[in-house]
């Protein structure tokens, strides 16, 4: 984890600054006190938006036929 370390002091101060640059840049922020970890600050996971993954998958055959008419003992 490639995070920035902040004193709590700093948080208080600089708090809505700091969160917008986690959201911007991604990188996470670790808040001490006394030296110690007490909390992560990080951006949530993002979600891909509609048609993101459009050409990153390959098809063979016909996806709309569904002719399963040899399969089916009952039709035979």
């Amino acid at each position: 984890m490639n995070a920035r370390k902040v004193l709590i002091s700093d948080f208080k101060a600089k708090c809505i600054a700091l969160v917008h640059e986690v959201n911007r840049t991604g990188r996470a922020t670790i808040v001490t006190h006394r030296g110690r970890p007490i909390v992560v600050v990080q951006p949530i996971a993002r979600t891909r938006e509609l048609g993101q993954l459009a050409g990153l998958a390959d098809y063979e055959g016909d996806l709309v036929k569904t002719d399963f008419d040899d399969e089916w003992e009952m039709l035979r």
